[in-house]
């Protein structure tokens, strides 16, 4: 039963299950396509080069595990499962997360309780839509945009700014040309992500990420600055109306459409304040990031068995997930001016910081040299992990690593509020 894996991706969330898997007594060798600084036996791949991809799993004898969500949304599993073992989804059952009007459409007929919500195509229509609405507003592009796709507006002007942004000025390219006007509700967001195999559901552990860029949830929208698991919103009653109303509902309305998913499933929720009620606000057909490297940080069970059970359709088998009773959270250690511009190559310093087994460095925007230098390589550089006793434990173990790590001209850049627990 030993295999050896071929994991596609390049950040946090790639490391972060590799890491994991690595620990399976069931997995003998980890390749990453293409990798980042922080793996091992990086493959020089596209991963959008599916023959290449196929060819070398063939070779190797590889699960192929998909990060990200590019190459499913472009199909690689309808292109592989037929000859190699992939998890992750077809493409037409990552149109959960490659188009938020399907997604919104799809939660509006099968009763999945989702924020109200308008599709346009054409900006004139868009526009006059805002000014006739007396309610707060969302402008959502309505393809994939790397997280930042998403404005929240306080204002009328602000809703009219963002379609102008997205449909006019077409920041977001051809993933603006349908946008998405939501109703905007208040309250707590909450990441519930499963593993399914098409017919089951096994829920992984409640988390919460933390998507602007600056302290108490401030500036523009990134692909995120940090996590933490368990959350403290998510009590029993709350968990079973979720697994229930949202993710059981979602498995079986999608394999009755003949769209089965198969991989993670997350539905990124708030929690409305007033009511306490859970509302999906959009899907991800993969792991979240950075929501996985806290997640898998408290992860005991051994997650190759439950990726072959979903390849294999047989989840039922397992059971259900165990777990540290610690929390942890994760702080991403961006570049200075992401997410609107950033430098890149610089020689990071302090990686040889000592780590405790309550802690990790995972990286995410890093690259080797060819003297074994890591640098730079992207927005969000290094995700730093940790569990503790408690929340405070835990942040104090991750900030403790943070102060040790630079690179550039004081180039890193993170928020200092990970972690810290105001649930209101």
């Amino acid at each position: 039963m030993t295999k050896n894996i071929l994991m596609v991706g390049s950040g946090g969330r790639e490391h972060a299950l590799g890491w994991k898997l690595s620990k399976s007594n069931f997995v003998n060798n980890i390749y990453y396509a293409p990798g980042n600084g922080g793996t091992f036996n990086n493959l020089d791949f596209d991963i959008n080069k599916f023959e290449k991809i196929q060819r070398f799993a063939l070779e190797f004898d590889c699960m192929v595990v998909v990060g990200p969500e590019e190459p499913l949304t472009k199909g690689i599993v309808n292109e592989l499962s037929g000859n190699v073992k992939i998890f992750g989804p077809t493409k037409e059952a990552s149109r959960l997360e490659s188009s938020k009007s399907f997604a919104k459409n799809f939660m509006k007929e099968n009763n999945i309780p989702t924020p109200s919500f308008s599709v346009f195509t054409n900006p004139d229509k868009a526009i006059d839509y805002i000014r006739k609405s007396d309610k707060p507003l969302v402008i959502k592009a309505d393809g994939l945009a790397a997280g930042k796709g998403v404005i929240v507006c306080d204002s009328e002007n602000d809703a009219i700014e963002a379609v102008k942004r997205i449909m006019i000025r077409k920041e977001f390219g051809l993933s603006g040309e349908k946008i998405v006007i939501e109703e905007r509700i208040f309250g707590n967001e909450v990441s519930f992500i499963g593993i399914s195999d098409g017919n089951n559901i096994i829920p992984v552990a409640t988390s919460q990420d933390y998507k602007r860029i600056y302290d108490n949830d401030k500036g523009p929208n990134t692909g995120g600055m940090g996590s933490f698991s368990p959350s403290p919103l998510v009590d029993e009653e709350l968990f079973s109306q979720i697994m229930n109303r949202i993710m059981n509902k979602t498995i079986h309305s999608m394999r009755n459409d003949n769209n089965p998913v198969k991989g993670f499933l997350y539905a990124g929720l708030m929690i409305e304040k007033e009511t306490s009620q859970p509302y999906v606000l959009e899907y991800n057909v993969r792991m979240g990031d950075p929501e996985c490297q806290s997640i898998m940080m408290r992860l005991k069970s051994d997650l190759y068995l439950y990726l072959q059970a979903t390849i294999e359709k047989n989840l039922d088998n397992l059971p259900e997930l165990e777990w540290n009773p610690n929390p942890a959270i994760c702080v991403v250690m961006a570049e200075r001016g992401y997410p609107i511009k950033h430098e890149k190559g610089n020689l990071i310093n302090g990686l040889d910081t000592p780590v405790s087994d309550k802690t990790m460095i995972f990286h995410a925007g890093t690259i080797k040299d060819k003297d074994g230098n890591i640098l730079t390589n992207g927005g969000r550089v290094l995700g730093i992990t940790a569990l503790g006793k408690d929340f405070n434990e835990a942040r104090g173990n991750a900030y403790n690593i943070i102060k040790h790590i630079n690179w550039g001209l004081n180039q890193q850049y993170f928020r200092t509020d990970i972690g810290k627990l105001n649930m209101t």
